[in-house]
């Protein structure tokens, strides 16, 4: 593994190459002044906000399957927990980014950070209302908080514009996938950490300390833990983040801003519905694994929360990796499309190995690989299987930021991400459910399923890139 010094001066260089010096751009970027001061310093703050925000996202993220079986109902709850989230983003993004537009990136990123800190709080203390009021209650407290935790999430649209604001079209790709690289690291060390506060003598000792009208369990110091996260990067952007000059559009009479009419306006666009279409595909194949892996390592392998958080934190080192790193040098020598269609197809193997790592032992028996003991043979075969799952989301993802940022005008940045990444949540809220009332029937149809919907992606980005 690398050094973290190592990591950080890669990234480091990464900024200053994504960021260059606004002559080295081509056509309109060559002769337009710099939308900041300092871009370079404007790509690290955003990035850090970003960074920040996700690391708290990434905190619950082992607790929840945990969270909701605790009150003694169907995993198809953990689907449905995850759709209203997503369905909320989906509703939201575009508005977002719309605004974004219109009053700028910064007041709607730090209100949607500080929003998102209040949801968490109201999550952690779901277990509260349960006990009080029973676990209907309970649940319809996750609900809630997830909900406009969602809503609030939809602010990735103005985080892209920002970057999109900021960096020369020649350059997009690796700033892109800088972002990209945050939202990877926020997982490295954001599951760690909830892992690590979930567990039991972390749980006794804050217990303890804590006054009696704060719970203090493994679901609810993750919560608090990801609010203050939150909350920490509302300051830290509030210092340090500017907002940047660029082209406004001008009003519109009777122009449509709901989600549905710019998905209207989107699908009618030849450059955009593609790219519409493959955020939703994309996003229902890779449902299956993004809310049924936890359930899948705890029921296969008997992880538990502390366990799992640390296959979240090793995805999350090769995604900084792959989309901080390979996927921006890969974009200067093959083309987006290439590059999304190869990714969906690492994407698609990647799901079909995940539910057989678990048989592996029933196959090849009990297999010595030397070592510590919890080192097993089915094991290697899932940190093989994530490392290709992490490759090729890291390629379909940054590559298609980049075809979007490319498909829009400069003045409708925030509008074009917020189409997209509102289509991805669509996608999220329609995935979860189906995926996961399929894990009930069997354990590997979810992931089976996702692997089937990646294959007519790979093949119309591949002709396209012809």
């Amino acid at each position: 593994m690398t050094h973290p010094e190592a990591g950080a001066a890669s990234t480091e260089a990464d900024v200053a190459d994504a960021v260059d010096d606004d002559r080295t751009g081509s056509g309109d970027d060559a002769s337009r002044p710099p939308a900041v001061a300092n871009p370079r310093r404007a790509l690290a703050v955003v990035i850090g906000v970003v960074f920040i925000d996700l690391v708290g996202f990434g905190i619950v993220i082992p607790i929840l399957p945990f969270y909701v079986r605790s009150f003694g109902v169907s995993d198809a709850f953990i689907g449905l927990l995850a759709a209203s989230y997503s369905l909320a983003q989906f509703l939201a993004a575009p508005t977002l980014g719309r605004l974004s537009d219109r009053i700028g990136r910064r007041p709607v990123l730090l209100a949607s950070l500080a929003t998102a800190g209040v949801a968490w709080v109201t999550f952690g203390y779901a277990g509260s209302a349960g006990a009080r009021f029973g676990p209907a209650a309970a649940l319809a407290t996750l609900f809630a908080s997830r909900t406009l935790a969602g809503a609030m999430g939809g602010n990735i649209a103005a985080a892209q514009a920002y970057v999109a604001d900021i960096t020369p079209r020649d350059r997009r790709a690796g700033a892109l996938g800088l972002v990209g690289a945050s939202f990877a690291l926020g997982f490295v060390f954001g599951p760690a950490i909830g892992g690590l506060l979930a567990a039991d003598a972390v749980v006794a000792r804050a217990d303890a300390l804590f006054p009696a009208f704060i719970p203090a369990t493994a679901y609810s110091l993750p919560s608090f833990a990801a609010a203050g996260m939150s909350f920490l990067a509302v300051g830290f952007g509030a210092r340090f983040l500017e907002e940047p000059k660029r082209t406004r559009p001008a009003a519109e009479t009777g122009r449509r801003t709901t989600a549905i009419g710019q998905f209207r306006d989107a699908l009618a666009s030849a450059s955009l519905r593609p790219l519409t279409v493959a955020y939703f595909v994309v996003a229902v194949a890779f449902a299956g694994v993004q809310v049924m892996f936890i359930p899948y390592v705890a029921d296969a392998f008997g992880y538990d929360a502390t366990a799992a958080a640390f296959l979240l934190t090793y995805i999350g080192v090769l995604g900084a990796v792959n989309q901080g790193v390979l996927v921006g040098r890969l974009s200067r020598l093959v083309s987006s499309r290439t590059l999304v269609a190869a990714g969906s197809v690492v994407l698609a193997a990647a799901l079909v190995a995940i539910p057989t790592t678990g048989l592996i032992d029933r196959v090849a028996g009990d297999v010595a690989l030397g070592g510590p003991e919890w080192l097993t043979l089915p094991l290697v075969a899932l940190l093989v299987a994530l490392a290709a799952l992490s490759l090729g989301n890291a390629l379909v993802n940054v590559s298609l930021a980049t075809l979007v940022s490319g498909s829009a005008d400069d003045a409708d940045q925030g509008a074009a991400f917020g189409v997209t990444q509102g289509a991805s949540s669509l996608g999220r809220s329609v995935g979860p459910p189906v995926m996961a009332l399929l894990y009930t029937a069997s354990v590997a149809s979810p992931f089976l399923a996702g692997a089937l919907l990646l294959v007519p992606v790979a093949v119309a980005f591949r002709r396209s890139a012809d």
